[in-house]
């Protein structure tokens, strides 16, 4: 079921699959949104409640000021404390999210029981020159009509948005999931070497990694394996986006690794 949170005027909209089964953070990649999880709760079942954001400026929650990893852990641990999970759980990221959730177990330690990886990297350098996400500098962001706001996004860019257009409250409109200068903010705030933050956190974790990816290479997923203790390893035929290519082989690794732990 989806519900809000309140942080400071700003809302927080979330997907919480219910019932009583162990508590699973799950944070969305960039671009996407917490419906990107509905599968892995339906695969997981009744054993796991899955609790998926969607991140700032993500989905149904409102842009907010920043996207610097500060503003998406703090808002990861408000929304644990608004349902009263005070106890360690387990935590999955993807990209973006992947990202978010190394910083929120380092910075959390007590927070966190379990952290689960998939495809996000620890050392990310933005070099000078064209970009895959250049496109976002140009999206429209609302139209009066669905169909113009499709019309008016590049059919390059369609595969990112198609599926995330809603309409505006009031029936004012439609919008994208995303304003596309928030999200070139949030991609350029990831840039930097968090090696020090995946150290940092102690508990069991699970790098799920997409052999072909185009964000994290092999060299850089096996040292994080290898130099962080109690790191398993799971490879996904795939490119970055195996979560949604190969959905059944993501489900599995992540239930296989919970079923251990």
């Amino acid at each position: 079921m989806r519900h809000t949170l309140d942080i400071d005027g700003r809302t927080l909209s979330y997907l919480d699959s219910g019932g009583t089964g162990r508590p699973l953070l799950a944070l969305h990649g960039g671009m996407s949104e917490a419906r990107a999880f509905t599968g892995l709760a339906t695969a997981l079942g009744e054993e796991w409640r899955v609790i998926a954001p969607d991140q700032r400026g993500h989905g149904d929650s409102d842009r907010a000021p920043d996207y610097r990893r500060e503003g998406y852990v703090a808002d990861a641990v408000a929304l644990l404390d608004h349902l009263g999970l005070t106890e360690p759980v387990a935590l999955l990221g993807y990209s973006l999210g992947g990202l978010n959730a190394y910083h929120l177990a380092a910075a959390h330690p007590d927070r966190i029981g379990v952290l689960i990886g998939v495809d996000a990297n620890i050392d990310i350098h933005i070099p000078a020159g064209p970009h895959w996400f250049d496109f976002l500098g140009a999206l429209p962001y609302t139209a009066p009509t669905r169909e113009e706001l499709l019309a008016a996004v590049d059919p390059a860019a369609l595969p990112f948005v198609a599926d995330g257009v809603r309409p505006l409250p009031g029936g004012e409109g439609w919008r994208l999931a995303f304003h596309g200068q928030d999200m070139l903010d949030s991609i350029r705030a990831c840039a930097g070497d968090h090696w020090d933050t995946w150290l940092a956190s102690t508990c069991p974790a699970l790098l799920i990694h997409a052999t072909g990816s185009q964000a994290l290479p092999q060299a850089t997923a096996t040292a994080m394996v290898t130099r962080r203790p109690n790191t398993a390893y799971t490879p996904l035929d795939g490119d970055h986006f195996v979560p949604f290519t190969d959905p059944e082989g993501f489900h599995a690794a992540v239930a296989e690794y919970l079923a251990k732990v």
